[in-house]
């Protein structure tokens, strides 16, 4: 049995309410409990986490190091284009993972194109809504298996 962590960074605990035209009708529960599903089914561990704030997301990564937990998939929000910190803790806990975006960030804003975490993802899933968590997890588990 495996452990998947699964972090959401700022403010995707708004989502169903948060501009649903761009990130869908799906509340980070409902996300979370499509993914845990998924999870249990192939005997896999799930744990989540979610935080508005840059260094709460740097010591969860730090912890889940010392929680062996096997793979991690992050929806960095916004910090996708701003977070260096986040990216050596990702670095530095050498634990893979996916990195996942509900809407196309290539599709967005110019300042969404770039991303700080793509580079060293095991894989990049956006643009499905919430289905590209789903996605990501059944890419977690064919990794993990």
């Amino acid at each position: 049995m495996a452990t998947v962590l699964q972090l959401h960074g700022p403010n995707l605990n708004l989502l169903g309410s948060r501009e649903t035209s761009i990130y869908g009708q799906h509340t980070m529960a409902s996300i979370d409990r499509s993914v845990e599903n998924l999870l249990q089914a192939s005997a896999h561990k799930f744990i989540c986490y979610q935080s508005n704030h840059e260094g709460d997301l740097v010591d969860r990564i730090q912890q889940a190091s010392q929680q062996s937990v096997d793979f991690i998939i992050i929806n960095p929000a916004a910090y996708t284009h701003t977070s260096v910190a986040i990216r050596d803790a990702l670095l530095a806990v050498s634990i893979p993972f996916i990195e996942v975006h509900l809407s196309n960030p290539l599709e967005r804003e110019a300042f969404r194109h770039t991303s700080y975490f793509s580079d060293i993802a095991h894989t990049v899933i956006s643009g499905h809504g919430a289905e590209s968590y789903t996605l990501a997890a059944k890419a977690a588990i064919e990794y993990l298996d």
